[in-house]
């Protein structure tokens, strides 16, 4: 299996890292928790690259990286890795408008045990950025959709300030049900479980930057302290965690792309993978800044916020371990 990027990869990749570095700095993070609206000039340059929700993962996953090494706020994630393919797998007429980034939209299925499957639950759970989008899909057993424009939400919440998550009652005989293929379903979940994984990547990726970074400028005794073995060790123990999680998804990915009989089990692997590193990432990034790690002021507990929410959505790293072990223990 061939991991280079195509000279359009490698220039969708550049992009998206300088985009992100101009439009969304942490200057931006910090004000999006007082007012969500602040994220909406970013969004009118992200909306460019709304088409990539109908594109291949793997191109998919390249972008969300660099969102997650910004933490970026706003529907991007929302209306690209998850709304857009559900419309995409439905066939539905607002698909067109969708991959113009003209609609925003979610997804409303996980019910009261948190869990990513459709269910008769009237209540949906962890729904991203539920009162910033036009519409929202409610998944329900059979499996069926319902498209709601603006249903009643409640905001929950979490450690992530930059990812808004709701509660979304569905009000009854709202919009048509439109039946959908379980098998496409279960598509679009592994495909957005990987398009998290991807991100959350990146988010592991911003905190071995900052760590090494300070390692190399806070000096004690007279020394950087990365010259200090121990600070060492944990450097290199998150950067191998970092390259196993990067090669799982892109793998994944890639075995989405081409429909491979491993894409199941590749996109359990992902998420846990991703998982991992995220949290080692954030754990000993944060022990290797010392006090200046914990306080307010450091930008560090933006991507530490954004590590750990992300762990626990969709699936932990643990509750992906037990459905990687039923797949391959029958």
């Amino acid at each position: 299996m061939d991991f280079t990027l195509s000279a359009d990869q490698e220039l969708l990749r550049d992009t998206a890292r300088q985009l992100l570095q101009r439009e969304c700095p942490t200057t931006l993070l910090r004000a999006h928790i007082e007012d969500p609206a602040a994220a909406d000039p970013l969004w009118q340059h992200l909306r460019d690259f709304a088409p990539l929700g109908d594109a291949p993962l793997t191109d998919l996953c390249l972008f969300l990286e660099e969102t997650g090494y910004v933490a970026a706020p706003g529907p991007f994630f929302s209306t690209t890795a998850m709304f857009a393919p559900l419309v995409a797998g439905l066939g539905h007429e607002l698909l067109p408008s969708v991959l113009a980034g003209e609609v925003t939209g979610t997804v409303a299925i996980a019910g009261a045990d948190g869990v990513w499957r459709a269910n008769d639950d009237r209540v949906k759970t962890f729904v991203a950025e539920a009162d910033r989008v036009e519409q929202v899909a409610v998944v329900s057993s059979g499996p069926v959709v319902q498209m709601v424009e603006s249903p009643p939400a409640r905001r929950v919440m979490t450690v992530d300030f930059a990812r808004r998550l709701f509660e979304v009652e569905a009000p009854a005989g709202t919009g048509a049900a439109l039946a959908i293929d379980p098998e496409l379903l279960d598509a679009m979940l592994e495909r957005v479980t990987i398009a998290l994984s991807a991100e959350m990547v990146g988010t592991a990726r911003r905190l071995f930057d900052m760590t090494l970074a300070y390692a190399k400028e806070r000096v004690q005794f007279d020394v950087p302290i990365g010259s200090f073995q121990a600070i060492q060790h944990k450097l290199a123990d998150m950067a191998l965690d970092l390259e196993r999680a990067t090669s799982a998804v892109s793998y994944a990915a890639m075995a989405i792309d081409a429909k491979d009989a491993d894409r199941h089990r590749a996109a359990h692997v992902a998420k846990a993978a991703a998982g991992a590193a995220a949290k080692r990432a954030a754990k000993d990034g944060i022990q290797i800044h010392g006090g200046i790690g914990y306080t307010w002021e450091h930008d560090l507990h933006l991507f530490i916020r954004r590590a750990y929410a992300s762990e626990h959505w969709l699936g932990t790293s643990d509750w992906h371990h037990d459905r990687l072990a039923e797949l391959l223990i029958p």
